[in-house]
């Protein structure tokens, strides 16, 4: 092959860098009158949206914002949000997403790690940045979210401008440049239960990407666990979280009906779902048990709406308690610096033929990766093991949207991607179909009588059992068999359940062989509430040190 044939085009020939920019053609073009609903109270549309990114981009210049500013937003869900997910990116900044589940001083950490210069804070979370704005070393320019209806605590930030008076005075045009495709659009921190927040980081490239091949992934079942144009989408993890799993960028995309809630509250969920006919959503197991069990959803009809469930492993009792009122669950999986979906547990074409346990069992696996997806079960020399659906290893991936390292911090960085995959630090096993199935965090495993003990496979048990809501399960440590496993449980209101009884069940399981006798819990505690990270994640780092 000669280099002419190689290098080959017209001298006029467009190339098409992959800028977020691009994603809004198709929807521009084809769904001006789409509805974008906020809270049930307010609506626009698709054509409104684009003006008011081209105002938000007018408005952050006016601030000083140009190419590799990096402008920070402290929000809930909103159509403000997605607003700025398009146009400070749009503009040749980066978006960091702030975690406002994080203490303030992390949340402080976070935001001058990033270099921000502009942040946008929403009425909710004045107290918050009143309380560190002195040790905010970066931000020259603070930016008010007012909340029609909400009253701004007293303080003494000097807020430049507020969102919406900022939009309503500047135009509805603006000319988007043209930059390379691997510039940074996005920064977020992840919440690890050890030392500081670390920032992962995506390009436009990636961003792109991510979106086209998710929208595959999500067209391909033959029915089910499918996102298309006739779907009504709204997010239920946090869109400061790896930009809410990249849904708002493929509902975009798409075109379709949008809906964002706010702050999440129970009962204001359930009837958006109701009155707004909501399709498709996506969230960590906590919010939809939150949901399940909430008095003012027990009317609610679920029969129309698509879940996905990650962050950590879908119980097969919660996917159980879901697939009853109608709801289309099955887990997703992915982590912060992942962008962060790797894979999905949608149901094979002819799954509807096969018994209920089998199809729950289905839905509740890690699944299969998504396309472009290199994903691998490794031992610790790199070597893959066999797809024999018992053999564990970590899963290290390759994709063109993994985070290429750690903000500012080269050590972690190299450790992520020793031996050139990315390190999820998640075990797991490959059956012979392809499914991934996570048993453990490593730092999570249990290692009791020399055996490795599955806490989430003593989870999925316990979960199934009558009566019991919500449980986690954790090792510590044992004389004489290393480690012991102890489940911490959370029962449903008004059910009595005793230890020896969770512990029968599981030695039931035992019995059969299911699994080892050493994975039935020594200890059973029966807890009010299960400690989290600021993202909904069973924290085991503080169970343990509460049973500690």
């Amino acid at each position: 092959m000669s280099d002419d044939v190689k290098t080959a085009h017209a001298s006029n020939a467009y190339a098409y860098p992959l800028l977020i920019k691009q994603l809004l053609h198709t929807p521009f073009a084809q769904a001006q009158e789409q509805e974008i609903v906020y809270r049930g109270q307010l609506r626009m549309s698709y054509a409104t949206l684009r003006e008011r990114i081209a105002r938000l981009a007018n408005g952050l210049a006016q601030l000083g914002v140009e190419y590799g500013s990096t402008v920070a937003v402290m929000d809930w869900d909103s159509h403000r949000y997605l607003e700025s997910y398009f146009a400070v990116p749009m503009m040749g900044a980066v978006l960091q997403t702030v975690n406002v589940r994080l203490s303030p001083a992390e949340i402080a950490y976070t935001i001058n790690h990033a270099g921000a210069e502009v942040l946008f804070v929403h009425t909710d979370f004045i107290p918050v940045v009143e309380s560190i704005k002195d040790q905010l070393e970066t931000v020259r320019t603070f930016v008010w979210i007012d909340e029609p209806g909400s009253e701004a605590p007293a303080h003494a930030i000097a807020f430049s401008t507020e969102y919406e008076a900022m939009l309503a005075a500047n135009s509805t045009s603006y000319d988007f440049p043209e930059f390379d495709e691997n510039t940074r659009a996005t920064t977020f921190y992840t919440t690890g239960t050890t030392g500081l927040p670390k920032g992962v980081y995506f390009t436009h490239r990636q961003l792109v990407l991510h979106t086209i091949s998710l929208m595959a992934a999500l067209a391909a079942p033959v029915s089910g666990q499918r996102f298309h144009r006739g779907d009504v989408y709204m997010p239920l993890t946090p869109m400061f979280h790896v930009h809410a799993w990249g849904m708002p960028y493929i509902a975009t995309t798409l075109g379709v009906k949008q809906v964002y809630p706010g702050r999440y509250v129970p009962e204001r969920l359930a009837k958006l779902i109701e009155d707004e006919g909501v399709t498709f959503s996506h969230c960590v197991g906590t919010i939809l048990h939150m949901l399940l069990t909430c008095p003012e959803a027990k009317a609610t009809d679920f029969s129309k709406w698509k879940v996905i469930i990650g962050g950590s492993a879908l119980p097969q009792g919660l996917a159980v308690s879901a697939v009853a009122r109608g709801i289309d669950v099955f887990a997703g999986y992915g982590m912060s610096e992942t962008c962060p979906v790797l894979s999905l547990a949608q149901l094979p074409p002819g799954a509807e033929k096969l018994e209920a346990d089998e199809q729950i069992r289905l839905r509740c696996k890690t699944g299969m990766p998504v396309p472009l997806v290199d994903l691998r079960v490794v031992d610790d020399e790199m070597a893959d093991l066999a797809h024999d659906g018992k053999s564990t290893g970590e899963i290290v991936a390759r994709a063109p949207w993994l985070t290429q390292g750690y903000l500012k911090n080269p050590e972690a960085s190299e450790q992520l991607w020793a031996g050139g995959y990315l390190h999820t630090q998640d075990i797991a096993s490959i059956d012979p179909t392809g499914n991934v199935q996570i048993t453990d965090r490593l730092k999570d495993v249990i290692k009791s009588g020399g055996e490795w003990v599955s806490s989430l496979e003593i989870e999925n048990l316990i979960s199934q059992y009558e009566g019991v809501s919500e449980v986690a399960v954790i090792g510590i440590k044992d004389e004489k068999w290393g480690e012991r496993p102890v489940a911490l449980v959370v029962l449903k209101e008004g059910v009595a359940v005793t230890e020896e009884d969770i512990k029968q069940h599981v030695l039931s399981f035992s019995a059969s062989g299911r699994i080892s006798k050493y994975a039935v819990p020594q200890t059973v505690k029966f807890v009010e509430a299960l400690a989290r990270t600021s993202v909904g994640k069973v924290n085991k780092k503080a169970l343990r040190e509460q049973i500690a």
